[in-house]
């Protein structure tokens, strides 16, 4: 049964960074095409990054220069890394490896 656990998520003020991680088990599904998805209140599941099982990236335009997405395999981990945080990204942040959700981490953008 595959399963994703994000942690690293928290209370942050306006311009600060964290670094949020998904680990997949069996650690091989961490090589899988694996996505950051995020939700505000009141608002519907947006995506927000992509990591392709090549390393290819992509981004959504409103975190393009800011989030960064990688992978240590190593560690069956993808990462995203969150810099320059703005309170509009304030939401509960989800992986996903098109086999299964994540239960999420909050991330809080907030003076």
């Amino acid at each position: 049964q595959v399963q994703l656990v994000e942690s690293g998520g928290g209370l942050v003020r306006p311009g600060g960074s964290l670094r949020l991680s998904c680990v997949a088990s069996p650690g091989f599904y961490s090589i899988y095409r694996t996505a950051w998805y995020r939700q505000a209140p009141g608002k519907q599941r947006e995506w927000v990054a992509v990591i392709s099982s090549s390393g290819i990236t992509d981004y959504a335009d409103s975190v393009k220069a800011r989030f960064t997405i990688s992978r240590d395999a190593a560690n069956s981990t993808v990462y995203l890394y969150l810099n320059m945080l703005e309170p509009e990204d304030t939401a509960v942040y989800y992986c996903n490896n098109g086999r299964a959700w994540g239960q999420g981490t909050q991330v809080t953008v907030s003076s």
